[in-house]
């Protein structure tokens, strides 16, 4: 029976370990990894755990030296945690040759191993003692030597002016950089950093850049905003007298604007004070308000409407007869009623006789004067 149960576990670690060679065979064809050096003293490791190992745990081992050297495999120390699952590893730098290999979560089952060049992938620090010196308007940057050759590795200066969009950079073998161009009158801003080439990495990676500065003419600064000088009392006054005016000269054109806009384009009257009464009484009715103002219209006509005036000819007798009933009839009118009538016009009193002369008649009174 014990026969039985060992060969059962026999073939069952067999299926195990035949299942997994073509996962660690894929893996050792698609997997990326990220190596860096920081200046050949710490490695740092890192792989996309939710591709390549998706909720799954992995342990990290590695040893430096070659394969023939047979050094014992150390796990990482220093995990570095995505999501709760190892995605990298900072352990110390103690070669050139790097081997790793990734296993299961026990340790037991290796799925992917790889070997590298630690020396390929260093990052140098920032540069240290950073000096400037000035003579004219060129600059010369000197800094101290790395650990790392200064064969493998270029300086980097960038710099900048208020008057400058973007920084001006400028590369040179390590660890010196000339520059020339500047005016002394200006402040410039400056930053240094080192840069691996790719004769002697594999990725060119560069270092932080160091603390920038600021320099006037040899002269160096807090910072460039304290070259920007304060506006003198008669700059601000003049921009102040310069602002009334243009105040001044906006107000005027544009009354003279709607003076001009006037007399080429009237304004056109707003027509809702002509129809008021179609909104107010109608409700916007139409047809009711057209009918009730043709009804308008129509009683006025009728009452505006001209009478004819007939001029009929008169007979000169007529004439003379009607002329002689008017003087009769005022002769025979008394003061009083005459005075009210006539307003302070003289009138002969009343007649008791008339007096013809050719075709005329003239009334006499009771003096028996004849009233022309």
């Amino acid at each position: 029976m014990g026969l039985i149960l060992q060969a059962h576990a026999a073939i069952f670690i067999l299926g195990n370990l035949v299942a997994s060679q073509p996962l660690a065979q894929s893996l050792k064809e698609t997997i990326k990894i990220t190596a860096v050096n920081f200046n050949g003293e710490q490695m740092q490791i890192t792989w996309a755990a939710k591709d390549y190992f998706p909720d799954r745990t992995v342990t990290f081992f590695y040893r430096f030296g070659t394969a023939l050297q047979n050094r014992a495999w150390k796990q990482c120390p220093n995990y570095i945690l995505d999501r709760g699952y190892n995605s990298g590893c900072l352990f110390k730098t103690e070669g050139p040759t790097l081997n790793i290999s990734f296993k299961d979560k026990n340790g037991t089952e290796e799925l992917f191993n790889y070997a590298l060049k630690s020396d390929f992938f260093i990052k140098p620090n920032p540069p240290e003692n950073v000096t400037f010196s000035w003579k004219g308007d060129r600059v010369t940057i000197e800094c101290n030597k790395p650990k790392t050759p200064a064969r493998c590795l270029q300086v980097e200066l960038q710099y900048t002016s208020k008057y400058d969009k973007d920084w001006q950079s400028r590369k040179s073998a390590c660890c010196k950089v000339e520059e020339q161009g500047f005016d002394p009158e200006k402040c410039y801003s400056f930053r240094v950093r080192l840069e691996r080439t790719l004769d002697c990495n594999r990725i060119p990676y560069a270092s932080e850049w160091a603390e920038v500065t600021a320099w006037r003419n040899g002269s160096l600064l807090d910072s460039c905003a304290d070259d920007i000088k304060p506006l003198s009392d008669n700059v601000i006054l003049l921009v102040s007298v310069l602002a009334v005016l243009v105040i001044l000269l906006i107000q005027i054109f544009v009354c003279k604007w709607q003076r001009f806009q006037k007399s080429v384009m009237p304004v056109i009257p707003d027509p809702k004070h002509i129809f008021s009464d179609l909104f107010n009484d109608h409700n916007g009715n139409f047809q009711e308000w057209i009918d009730k103002t043709d009804n308008a219209m129509g009683q006025t006509k009728m009452e505006c409407v001209e009478h004819e005036c007939i001029i009929e000819e008169r007979t000169e007798q007529e004439d003379e007869k009607e002329a002689s009933e008017k003087l009769c009839e005022l002769s025979n009118m008394n003061e009083r009623d005459y005075l009210s009538s006539a307003h302070n016009t003289c009138l002969p009193p009343a007649a008791s006789d008339t007096v013809s002369f050719r075709s005329f008649k003239f009334c006499m009174n009771e003096d028996k004067y004849v009233i022309l």
